[in-house]
């Protein structure tokens, strides 16, 4: 193991596995129905939801993955945190309400009300091989191979490549810790189910932010601190990296498709996702649903400030220090390695960290994935008249089928030593899938007029665009050299701008169907303002608020592009505005609690806005706004 991990690194590390399985095990030990199994009795509290929701999505993708992309690129990997809150206020907002008022389990449930069983089964299908064949097995990759070059020593070979030096990853030690990762994941996830899952996620959210926020202070601290950073950066020029905007041609992030996109990839993502969306389900009450996806925004704004400023800080520490090749994914553990003092225990607790974010990733894609067959396939189809304890024992036998294949796709289909930015190379996967979904599960929440064929015709539609889009675009379009297109598009067409291709042409499709066929007046009722509870006027204030502050937004941009506004004043306008709207909507949702009577008609003025999660949503809002003016 080299001489990095001391005996006291060596105990955290494992005293925190330990704590994590036992735990998980303790926590699921009285998993007797399937609501408690799949959705904790559907008695979670809102920190619950907040630390699982946090901690499922923020794995080694982010501990590891982003910091990489933040070495490659820059800030502008931000947008992926920022962009995020938009998406977890469409959850909170709209998909929600109509997704527990229906008592679903799987999001697929609402797809057969809405349409028919095609689309049920198609959402089912599509979501199993993303939670198994993208995250499950990216997260375990990209784990073994970061604990491997923790380690060193065996555990790693140096390749001598001219002048530099390069780290390989060993074979065996990879096989090993890819074998460990996911049996450790699966024992707890198996034997204690969601509730298992909700109280290890908490936990390891905890750990993973104090690891984080440990390296990037200690990144700083060596390099001379966040001002010597900006002051390198502005040394940089053009190879600055504190940009949030890069160019429209830019391969990997440009600035239309971010805007564009990845919003899109943010509403599929946050709104209609199942490992996401299954921990608001299992929500005590709305509210608690509520806050807790709050309060897990707050916590993602985190993110950009110790991953991604960390990478960039580490890119010129490193040019400063090393004479060798990094590689983006390997950036987080060189980086550990040179900054974090041997004999303290740290190096246990950054692991722990590290460990705990790919673990509390993991067990969520099992507990859905699982969700989704014993509900999905098995119930509905195998056997309808399944009782609770055959859909427990289904969901586990799942869970091991699952866990068995994503570790052999880690260990036989992905490069322990690859050179690719792990986190982007997810993101392009799973959204070679979702944009038809997306479509179908916007416009029949938003559109009374959609009919089945059409949410199943918008599904395959985003399948099969995706990948026609792509290889039209770069067989045909991107090899012509007189094409004006390649000099905003360039020469391959960006994931994010296929993305938008896709929705654009997956929504054709969804409303030429529509038009095309029969409608079916009971499906219709599975709309937001029947199921939400609101009027045909109350969703065109949405979308009237809506459109109005994209155009405020833009105004704004403008301004700020020519230097007539500064980013702090652009920034804080946005803000405010987004704020007054969040108030506005507070203020309306106060007068209707205290109306109708209860414990809320006696509260002070104060605790009804503290306990108004709308006054929340408007803050997280407001600053995620303010920051996409300010680092222009």
């Amino acid at each position: 193991m080299g001489n990095f991990f001391t005996p006291l690194d060596l105990g955290i590390f494992f005293a925190t596995l330990a704590a994590v399985m036992g735990i998980g095990l303790y926590a699921g030990r009285k998993e007797e129905t399937s609501s408690d199994y799949y959705l904790a009795g559907r008695n979670v509290r809102w920190w619950g939801v907040a630390g699982s929701i946090f901690g499922s999505n923020v794995s080694a993708n982010h501990m590891v993955g982003m910091m990489g992309v933040g070495f490659s690129f820059g800030f502008a990997q931000s947008h992926y945190e920022l962009g995020a809150i938009a998406g977890l206020m469409l959850l909170c907002y709209g998909f929600l309400p109509v997704y527990r008022k229906l008592n679903l389990y799987t999001l697929s449930e609402y797809l057969e009300k809405r349409y028919d069983e095609r689309s049920r089964i198609s959402y089912a299908l599509i979501m199993l091989i993303i939670m198994v064949g993208v995250h499950m097995s990216q997260g375990l990759y990209i784990g073994a191979r970061s604990i491997c070059l923790v380690l060193g020593g065996d555990a790693v070979v140096k390749v001598n490549e001219g002048l530099n030096t390069n780290l390989q990853v060993s074979s065996e030690y990879y096989v090993g810790f890819v074998i460990a990762l996911a049996v450790i994941a699966a024992i707890y996830t198996i034997q204690g189910g969601l509730k298992a899952v909700i109280m290890t996620d908490v936990l390891q959210s905890v750990i993973l932010l104090v690891a984080g926020l440990l390296v990037a202070w200690l990144t700083f601290d060596r390099l001379g601190g966040w001002g010597e950073m900006m002051r390198l950066d502005a040394e940089a020029g053009d190879a600055s990296k504190m940009h949030l905007y890069l160019p429209v041609n830019h391969s990997k992030l440009p600035w239309t498709g971010v805007l564009t996109g990845l919003m899109a990839m943010h509403c599929f993502y946050w709104g209609t996702n199942q490992f996401i969306v299954q921990r608001a389900l299992g929500a005590r009450s709305d509210s608690e649903a509520r806050l807790g996806i709050v309060t897990a925004g707050f916590l993602k704004l985190t993110i950009p400030f110790f991953s991604i400023c960390g990478g960039i800080a580490a890119y010129y520490l490193f040019s400063q220090n090393l004479d060798m090749t990094v590689e983006p994914d390997e950036v987080f553990t060189e980086l550990v390695k040179m900054i974090i003092p041997a004999g303290y225990g740290l190096v246990g607790i950054i692991s722990a960290g590290v460990i705990g974010a790919i673990l509390s990733s993991v067990d969520s894609m099992m507990n859905s994935a699982a969700t989704i067959v014993a509900v999905d396939i098995y119930k509905r189809h195998l056997n309808p008249e399944a009782d609770d304890r055959q859909l427990i024992w289904v969901g586990r036998i799942s869970i091991v089928v699952f866990v068995a294949l994503a570790a052999f796709i880690a260990l036989f289909l992905l490069d322990p030593n690859s050179s690719d930015n792990f986190f982007l190379q997810v993101a392009d996967y799973q959204n070679y899938f979702t944009p038809g979904l997306l479509v179908a599960f916007a416009l029949g929440m938003f559109w009374r007029r959609g009919t089945p064929a059409a949410g199943f015709a918008a599904i395959i539609a985003g399948v099969v665009f995706s990948w026609g889009v792509e290889s039209g675009y770069n067989q045909y379009v991107g090899t012509s050299p007189e094409s004006p297109v390649i000099r905003y598009l360039g020469s391959e067409l960006c994931f994010l701008h296929r993305v938008v291709f896709v929705l654009g042409l997956s929504a054709i499709v969804y409303v030429i169907v529509s038009l095309m066929t029969p409608r079916d007046p009971e499906k219709e009722r599975y709309v937001w303002t029947d199921l939400g509870g609101h009027s045909p006027e109350d969703l065109r204030h949405v979308f009237w608020g809506i459109g109005l502050s994209v155009a405020v937004f833009a105004v704004l941009g403008g301004l700020l592009y020519s230097d007539t506004l500064s980013p702090l004043l652009s920034g804080s306008l946005a803000y405010l505005w987004t704020l007054v709207l969040f108030v506005r909507a507070a203020s309306k949702s106060i007068a209707r609690r205290v109306a109708a009577g209860g414990s809320d008609a006696k509260r002070s003025a104060i605790m009804l806005w503290i306990s108004e999660d709308r006054l929340w949503a408007g803050l997280l809002s407001g600053l995620a706004v303010f920051l996409m003016f300010y680092f222009k």
